[in-house]
């Protein structure tokens, strides 16, 4: 969830930036608009060059992206302190590299600011996150597969036919 929240927060700048450029036709444009993607990867290939649609033009995915982050300093900041709690939370699972990132955050009027400081709030809580080695991720797997289940068959007249669904979808 706190992955998601900071997610969010960048799209919110992708689009506030989107909505500042004043030419709809492009390349950056075009590049936050339809590959949106892009940013939030966290290691995008910087070696294979790959037709972008939208751009219709053969780039590498770090190409796309540092064409879109010069065009707006308030976006690039958000997309580094993006990556940056995503390796912190996820990749190396360091809570003195979070704390240190939460504490030196600067705000700059995004979205972004809302998230750092909620996440400053809940301070504690994050950081047992990133220190316990347990997730809720997988339960939420499963309430997702049981939740498409039921609104791809339209219900069962068997209970037990649903409970053997489940079973089979998640083994």
């Amino acid at each position: 969830h706190i992955i998601q929240l900071a997610a969010r927060a960048l799209d919110q700048v992708r689009v506030q930036a989107l909505k500042q450029l004043d030419d709809k036709h492009s390349r950056p444009y075009k590049i936050m608009k339809t590959n949106w993607r892009l940013f939030h990867q966290t290691a995008p290939d910087a070696k294979h060059k790959q037709f972008l649609f939208g751009l219709n033009e053969y780039v590498t995915q770090q190409e796309a992206i540092d064409i879109a982050l010069d065009t707006e300093p308030k976006f690039k900041q958000t997309y580094e302190t993006y990556l940056a709690l995503h390796d912190a939370l996820m990749v190396r699972k360091h809570p003195a590299e979070l704390a240190n990132l939460l504490a030196t955050y600067e705000p700059n009027g995004t979205a972004m600011d809302m998230t750092i400081a909620t996440l400053k709030r809940h301070k504690v809580a994050v950081l047992a996150a990133v220190n316990s080695p347990y997730s809720n991720g997988p339960i939420e797997g499963v309430n997702r597969l049981i939740k498409s289940l039921k609104r791809s068959c339209f219900g069962f007249k068997n209970q037990l036919n649903f409970f053997k669904r489940i079973y089979q979808i998640t083994a």
